[in-house]
């Protein structure tokens, strides 16, 4: 049986590492792709490669520009038969509060180039070899309430790029769904610094979430591994929040309206 392979965009560190890994645990091959973050995908396509015998790449490569994007999928192709899963991982934010007005043209582009357009070049490069295996799985991230064109404020490109996102997403699943290809998008609440690459066993106890309990890059990693298992083909077009029932847009709202310091 052919091993199947999975690009991951920024899959060196965060959340597309702890997907990594959960994707490689399970048999896939991988290409890593990673912008500025070397070292850290070199040392993960070994660890990965010596822990479970699969074939690993590491490709840099700026999502947000679309000759990069061709760069990855060509580099991808010239080393496996196929891929068969895209994890859309990489996208840029800025962690500084700014009103709409605040951004400039470049920031504004960068946000929307790296979370919405990202998704079309590669999508346009990659799909056509899906559709003549007939299978393929596409994973987008977004974020909490993102299918409801919710505002979010100090983070307007962000959210549009990202609502922009969850609608291409779900077209993608309808346009594709004859060819075998599945298209969802995991929302993850809260999953702050580190705790982005650590797994269920090592959360704390949190009060500030309802589940009572940090989350993890490994709640969301699991619930990626789950949408492209084999038999989840019929679970296609879905957003599925992953918060520990947290308001995230709410708690974002609620910082919003404290002073500034």
């Amino acid at each position: 049986m052919k091993k199947k392979t999975a690009l991951i965009t920024g899959g060196a560190t965060g959340l597309g590492k702890k997907t990594a890994c959960q994707l490689a645990e399970k048999g896939y091959q991988l290409a890593i792709n990673y912008r500025n973050s070397n070292k850290e995908a070199i040392l993960l396509a070994k660890e990965l490669e010596t822990k479970f015998g699969n074939k690993i790449i590491c490709i840099q490569g700026d999502v947000a520009d679309q000759v990069n994007c061709t760069k990855i999928v060509e580099t991808v192709f010239s080393e496996f038969a196929s891929i068969d899963v895209v994890i859309h991982n990489a996208g840029p934010y800025i962690h500084e509060r700014k009103k709409i007005t605040d951004y400039s043209i470049e920031e504004w582009n960068y946000l929307i180039n790296g979370n919405l357009n990202a998704v079309f070049y590669l999508s346009k490069a990659i799909i056509p070899s899906m559709r003549k295996q007939k299978w393929g799985r596409i994973i987008t991230l977004g974020f909490d309430r993102v299918e409801t064109t919710p505002g979010w404020v100090y983070r307007s490109a962000f959210a549009a790029a990202k609502t922009g996102l969850a609608s291409l997403t779900r077209t993608i699943a309808i346009e594709e769904a004859a060819n075998g290809i599945t298209a969802n998008m995991v929302c993850p609440g809260d999953i702050i610094s580190h705790w982005k690459e650590k797994g269920i066993e090592e959360a704390i106890l949190s009060d500030s979430v309802p589940v009572g309990r940090q989350g993890t890059g490994e709640d969301i990693s699991r619930v990626i591994s789950f949408l492209i298992d084999e038999k989840s083909d019929f679970i296609t077009g879905s957003i599925i929040p992953v918060t520990g029932g947290m308001d995230v847009l709410g708690k974002a709202y609620s910082q919003a309206r404290l002073p500034e310091k």
